[in-house]
């Protein structure tokens, strides 16, 4: 087998051939896998793919499509020739590198969360845009993104689809949070609190700092280092920024025991009366499959998909009002949209980089 990251073509190759020279920061991270793994189900035109990340993941083998490659440390020449730098995993990582990556002349895209206030730095989602109408323009230089953060993509999504059928004077959302938001780390500590309830032994707190197996909190510990109340504020500056006309949801943000995929509970009241099938029918396309009957959306059948699955419902003493059952890939949702921004951004590079 050849390891990917050595099938290295020169820059006269990758132009002539268009074809682009990629690199993913946090290769090893759930985030970085399922980016790699985008990359090769949409054939992204990649003559290049390096894997990158941090001392304890070095020298790691990962399948890339038919082949192997290897973790390579992250070292600003790693950067040199790159057309699209992903920024997959730790938040320390994206703003210690992406500034050296961006000099290099690489196109960034980060799926952390930590470049969102950077200057020069857009949020986007393809999904949304094409919603719109409003696809972000092409630049002439590199561009910085920062890839939505999932919920928000779902959220305005739906909520985009729904004004477009009717007058929506009211939107509430709860959002159950997977633990793989928080990457391996996250699940890990799922995982072993789990067992160690089960055996009566104490919880491994490092991550959350309060006990998440069997339980719903809406809060963390005091030593953690992330906060539900900054994924809440996360949520909706990306949703005001990605969809400005939609109505404000009124949101609340739980972490639930689950190792993977978005749960969303939304209610919608209108100005009048909803008809759920009609409504149904406004709601479903792209991305979106609204299920009936028994089929209802979870987050376990929601994974790998790149659809958001939505059971409709009306509510009981509102006429005007409909709830919502969504479950989402919360993953697949972000590594998408990212890989999608390169694509739009291959306008901006019709020939591969030119160094």
């Amino acid at each position: 087998m050849t390891p990917a990251s050595n099938s290295i073509a020169s820059p006269a190759d990758t132009r002539s051939a268009k074809l682009y020279r990629v690199a993913i920061v946090g290769a090893a991270s759930l985030m970085g896998k399922e980016i790699a793994e985008v990359l090769r189900d949409r054939n992204f035109p990649t003559a290049d793919l390096r894997l990158l990340d941090d001392d304890e993941s070095l020298g790691q083998l990962e399948a890339v499509g038919d082949e192997m490659a290897f973790i390579q440390s992250i070292r600003p020449e790693q950067f040199e020739h790159v057309d699209f730098t992903f920024f997959a995993a730790d938040p320390r990582a994206a703003r210690a590198k992406w500034e050296t990556a961006r000099d290099h002349g690489n196109t960034i895209l980060d799926c952390t969360g930590a470049l969102e206030d950077a200057a020069g730095v857009t949020i986007r989602s393809p999904w949304i845009e094409r919603q719109t109408g409003q696809p972000v323009p092409p630049q002439l230089q590199p561009d910085s993104v920062e890839v939505a953060h999932p919920a928000a993509t779902v959220l305005a999504l739906l909520a985009l689809r729904a004004q477009k059928f009717v007058n929506i004077e009211r939107m509430v959302a709860t959002v159950l949070e997977p633990v793989s938001q928080y990457g391996q780390k996250g699940m890990d500590e799922l995982q072993a609190q789990t067992v160690n309830l089960l055996s009566f032994q104490e919880l491994p707190k490092k991550v959350f700092d309060v006990q998440v197996a069997f339980n719903v909190v809406a809060r963390y510990g005091e030593q953690s280092q992330h906060s539900l109340e900054r994924v809440r504020g996360r949520i909706l500056k990306h949703y005001g920024q990605l969809a400005p006309g939609a109505i404000v949801p009124s949101l609340q943000t739980l972490q639930a025991p689950i190792f993977h995929g978005y749960g969303f509970s939304i209610y919608l009241e209108a100005d009048k009366s909803i008809g759920i099938k009609d409504f149904s029918d406004a709601l479903a396309g792209e991305h979106v499959v609204v299920t009936t009957g028994e089929d209802t959306p979870n987050n376990v059948n929601a994974a790998g998909q790149e659809n958001i699955l939505v059971a409709l419902s009306g509510d009981a003493n509102r006429k005007n009002g409909v709830w919502l059952w969504v479950g989402a890939d919360n993953l697949r949702i972000s590594a998408l949209n990212a890989v999608e921004c390169a694509e739009t951004l291959t306008v901006s590079r019709p020939l591969g980089q030119i160094q």
